[in-house]
């Protein structure tokens, strides 16, 4: 799945919820305008260091699917049902598929970084779309081109996702004999009237096959998805959805909440919380579920929509979370290099004219201007509060000074009260309420000395995220 970067943990349903990364652009606006001007340098030193160096990540977009999701808006290209071929490859390879890896071995080879040094990529994550309907030797093309121009380490994470329906033994082992080592298994729902409803297709069958190959060919890193607040989906549904996960013992488990969009087809029929989506209760309801099961079958809650078994978190995730830099590749895909967040033409027609122009070295591959370091606080905040780990605010003190960071700890400090935000030492021990209220209130005292992470608690505090975000920076004091 793409990485959107204004994805929110808190549901859709939600009262009055603005527009995250919006919300947090003006609020770190403010907090950065009246930042004294020797922690505004210092952020810009620290900053710029933290974003000089060569990704050692990539994303590569393979849009094709047999059809759009209702829920859907990624840029893809639907093929139609046949093209799926279920568990055998075509005679002949879809000339559609074969244009676009063409197009985009174009955009690899003609992408210039100008680095000093080339580190090996560390992960690949092939996202979409559906990347398991791409004949294995045409991924193959792609890893080979990507070695080529960036070197690929031997043991890289190389993850794909994958559709049940759209895959067979023979299919897994030629792509994980070509180095793909994790695959994403886009389940979504363990019953047929739900997943038909969201114009899936496959059906429970399926996913029961597309299981058996994954366990018959010994892939022993794999994860599943699922979607909750679905049009008509009980919390009984969720629960025996959740078990038959369970019971299918993948490594990692990805857990989303619906997010209606403008432009598809639930956007069209649906509103947030009315019927027949949940309401908002019953979303929150959902997530505490999830997370209570998972943790209580032993996955770890790393990140707001993702569980895993130990030793298994997806690496390639982690950069995203951690805010590191990655390249990207393919219609619409997004890249992040030295700070600044550039994404390529979602139209095919456009994507085309775009590699065209960066042969010609006419286009930018990686954007246009300075760093924003508004725009890095933003990110900062809103993937440090998706994980487990939290804020690290000795870091991010570093960065935008004390002043901010005292701020922030004051507008949090009812919700530490509440028990929504927790607050950790550097031995990541809880920091109780009490002692966190003296310490905000004692200007004399280098708070991040004392705590070093603020992270939201689970389920509660991810419930209620973008609001506490908007807090954080929407009352900063200068």
């Amino acid at each position: 799945m793409m990485l959107k970067t204004t994805i929110s943990p808190v549901f859709s349903s939600f009262r009055g919820k603005p527009k995250t990364s919006r919300l947090i652009f003006q609020a770190c606006k403010a907090v950065l305008e009246d930042a004294p001007p020797g922690a505004r340098r210092n952020a810009s030193t620290n900053l710029t260091t933290l974003h000089q160096g060569p990704p050692t990540s990539a994303y590569v977009h393979l849009p094709f699917c047999r059809k759009r999701c209702h829920y859907c808006d990624f840029p893809i290209l639907a093929l139609g049902s046949s093209s799926s071929n279920l568990y055998e490859e075509r005679k002949e390879d879809d000339p559609r598929i074969t244009n676009y890896v063409n197009l985009l071995v174009r955009e690899i080879n003609a992408t210039r970084t100008g680095f000093d040094t080339k580190p090996n990529l560390e992960t690949v994550f092939f996202g979409g779309g559906t990347p398991s309907l791409v004949p294995p030797k045409l991924v193959s093309l792609v890893l080979e081109t990507l070695s080529l121009n960036f070197g690929l380490s031997p043991d890289a994470e190389i993850s794909m996702e994958m559709d049940p329906g759209t895959f067979g033994a023979q299919k897994l082992k030629e792509l994980m004999e070509l180095g793909v080592n994790r695959v994403s298994l886009g389940v979504q729902a363990f019953q047929d009237e739900l997943l038909k409803a969201c114009g899936r297709a496959h059906g429970v069958s399926q996913v029961y096959e597309a299981i058996e190959f994954l366990k018959e060919c010994g892939v022993e890193n794999w994860s599943m998805d699922l979607i909750s607040s679905l049009p008509h989906q009980t919390l009984e549904m969720w629960e025996e959805s959740l078990r038959l996960a369970i019971e299918s013992q993948p490594n990692h488990v990805s857990v989303y909440d619906l997010q209606v969009e403008q432009g598809t087809k639930f956007g069209n029929v649906y509103t947030p919380g009315q019927s027949p989506l949940p309401s908002e209760t019953q979303s929150a309801e959902f997530y505490k579920t999830a997370s209570s099961m998972l943790r209580g079958a032993g996955y770890e809650h790393y990140e707001v929509s993702s569980y895993s078994k130990d030793g298994f978190k997806c690496k390639h995730n982690l950069i995203y979370w951690k805010n590191k830099p990655f390249y990207a590749f393919g219609l619409g895909s997004a890249s992040y290099v030295g700070g600044l967040r550039f994404s390529r033409p979602r139209k095919l027609k456009e994507y085309t004219n775009y590699v065209t122009d960066l042969e010609k070295g006419a286009a930018n591959w990686c954007g246009n201007g300075d760093v924003d370091l508004k725009d890095v606080a933003t990110d900062i905040l809103m993937l440090s509060f998706r994980t487990s780990k939290g804020l690290q605010l000795e870091e991010f003190g570093e960065a935008f000074g004390r002043e901010v960071v005292n701020s922030i700890c004051k507008v949090y400090e009812p919700y530490v009260e509440s028990g929504h935000i927790v607050c950790l030492d550097d031995m990541r021990r809880e920091v109780m309420s009490d002692e966190f209220k003296s310490l905000v209130a004692n200007d004399e005292v280098k708070i991040e000395d004392h705590v070093r992470y603020l992270r939201l608690r689970d389920p509660d505090g991810f419930l209620l995220s973008n609001e506490l975000i908007s807090l954080a920076f929407g009352v900063v004091s200068p």
